[in-house]
């Protein structure tokens, strides 16, 4: 089957429809396979601000985020402004010329959110949004080597004077 993510990432855990439902919660369930969404401000780890550990994917155990990346946002979800490198894929939707990108399991294709950029709350200008239901919260630090980057490529800066150069600078 073809993965259905950006990154054409095969998940490493593959499971059944009916596995997944014996070894999730109903609203584990409901939110990593089916893409549900928990109401905002209900979640475990919306306001939960550990100084250590890391979050790891409640579907298949993969590290994702580490504590230091979490922030709050004030949006009613745990907010993290960077990953595990690797961690999570994206699947983007494009509707009505606006472009809507999920973050899921690198591991398991679980439905952690979404993720959204060029708000400048963080330093990376990335903000992911991602249901408490989808990790768990992990006391210890992440494994040696893994590193937490942006998931979304870098952009350049569109600024005014970047669109006067092109208006006004380039001459052939």
């Amino acid at each position: 089957s073809m993965a259905e993510n950006d990154q054409g990432v095969e998940y490493a855990v593959q499971k059944s429809d009916a596995e997944w439902r014996e070894g999730l919660s109903d609203m584990e369930y409901q939110v990593l396979r089916l893409k549900g969404t928990e109401r905002p401000g209900t979640g475990e780890y919306n306001k939960f601000a550990p100084k250590d550990g890391h979050f790891v994917c409640a579907g298949c155990g993969q590290a994702l985020y580490s504590a230091a990346a979490k922030f709050d946002s004030g949006c009613g979800w745990p907010a993290f402004d960077k990953i595990v490198d690797g961690a999570v894929v994206t699947q983007t939707d494009r509707i009505l010329g606006m472009s809507r990108v999920e973050i899921m399991c690198g591991g398991c294709g679980g439905h952690l959110g979404h993720v959204f950029e060029g708000e400048r709350m963080t330093p990376t200008n990335e903000r992911h949004c991602v249901n408490s239901i989808s990790i768990k919260y992990v006391n210890a630090p992440l494994g040696e080597g893994q590193t937490e980057k942006k998931v979304l490529p870098e952009r350049e800066e569109v600024t005014a004077s970047s669109i006067l150069g092109q208006l006004f600078g380039k001459k052939d």
